[in-house]
């Protein structure tokens, strides 16, 4: 079973018409998308969007052979017209099937938005699942088997495909196919960047995807550091990479801290915009988590936990750093960095990055900014990536 993707955009494309944002100033060439249409086989078009016939011929398809026009979503635009030889569109009720003529079996899905997501099983047994923008699968059983493909709106409802994983619908295997492709992310690199970190991936406009071709699947990264300064962005950033993903752990070093309302408030906006189905423990003790089988964990922050490792072991003391204070850091930071190294779970952490600003007056300081800078460069040496955020901005330093 074949897709070509007529479009990839969102219903009113990219760029939007008079948007002068920068996301759709530089969305030109193969990072212009119309909205998004998919012609199955040849014989089955999901939703009929202006322009569909000429799209198709520029990817070398027609729609001669097309037997049933599926949509997936109102539509707030103008009336479409139905190209000549096409059958009228229709929806398909949900949790009905329909069976083509060609073999193909459509069965529709509830989501919890309007619209109507379809999986779609091929001649040959593939199976793929097309669902609309702004919308996530809504009352998902366990599958039987994991999608050979899935198209969606990763970006805008990263938390859909959060639950597809959590029912086993994608799988390691699966192609997760990014589409309704709006402007809240920078086309081009910036883009692949977020969707790789998802496990899913972007094409351009007329691309034919050949479902079950498993060569093309991204490899989500499953150690990674997030380095940045205050307010760079680096804690959103290290949600962001596992928003698409199920049960997430997240680790919070920094505990509580009575009667201070400004800490309070930090908290409090941290806890607001995490998905709802991540789990909290607060805890430094990182390495008995690390050597667990387990979700993924987000460990927020490395610099906090820095902070209770000093206290522990006497550190700002300058008599009981020389006296066996420094040596006991150096082992906690061993066995941490040791236990990074044997984790199976996949891990986002987070830390600051002092080194590049004023010099600490006092020497506490100057011995905390040089021990966070070898914590750093330690816990990186075990990871696949890491990554320093300027100004909201990820550069990849690595991976």
């Amino acid at each position: 079973m074949d897709v070509t993707l007529l479009g990839t955009g969102a219903p009113a494309g990219l760029p939007r018409p008079c948007c002068p944002c920068a996301a759709c100033a530089v969305a030109v060439g193969a990072d212009a998308r119309a909205a998004t249409a998919l012609l199955v086989d040849g014989a089955l078009l999901l939703d009929l969007t202006p322009g569909a016939a000429l799209a198709a011929a520029r990817a070398g398809r027609s729609l001669g052979g097309v037997r049933q026009v599926l949509l997936s979503h109102p539509h707030d635009g103008p009336a479409l017209e139905v190209p000549a030889g096409l059958p009228q569109p229709g929806r398909v009720p949900d949790g009905r099937e329909l069976t083509l003529l060609t073999g193909h079996r459509v069965r529709a899905l509830a989501l919890d938005a309007p619209g109507t997501g379809y999986a779609v099983t091929g001649p040959d047994g593939q199976r793929l699942l097309y669902v609309p923008p702004g919308a996530a699968p809504a009352g998902l059983e366990e599958a039987g088997a994991a999608y050979d493909m899935v198209l969606a709106d990763v970006v805008g409802r990263p938390d859909g495909l959060a639950r597809l994983r959590a029912v086993g619908a994608v799988g390691p295997t699966t192609d997760v196919v990014a589409v309704h492709l709006d402007h809240d992310v920078p086309p081009g690199a910036e883009l692949a960047r977020r969707l790789a970190a998802a496990g899913a991936r972007a094409v351009p406009d007329g691309t034919t995807l050949v479902v079950g071709a498993y060569e093309d699947v991204p490899d989500v990264p499953r150690r990674t550091l997030v380095l940045g300064g205050a307010r760079s962005g680096k804690s959103a950033e290290a949600e962001r990479r596992l928003e698409a993903f199920p049960d997430v752990l997240y680790v919070a070093t920094g505990g509580t801290r009575g009667g201070d309302t400004e800490w309070a408030a930090r908290v409090a906006a941290h806890r607001e915009r995490r998905p709802g189905s991540w789990r909290t423990a607060e805890t430094c003790d990182l390495v008995p988590l690390l050597e667990d089988d387990g979700p993924p964990l987000l460990v927020d922050c490395l610099s906090l936990w820095l902070t209770d490792a000093m206290d522990a072991v006497g550190a700002w003391d300058d008599a009981e750093w020389a006296g066996g204070g420094e040596r006991a850091l150096r082992q906690r930071v061993r066995e941490l960095t040791e236990a990074v190294r044997a984790t199976r779970r996949t891990v986002v952490a987070v830390s600051n990055e002092v080194g590049s600003g004023i010099v600490p007056a006092t020497a506490s300081g100057r011995r905390y900014r040089d021990e966070l800078g070898r914590l750093n460069a330690a816990f990186a040496g075990e990871c696949e990536q890491v990554l320093l955020v300027v100004a909201g901005q990820a550069l990849a330093l690595r991976g």
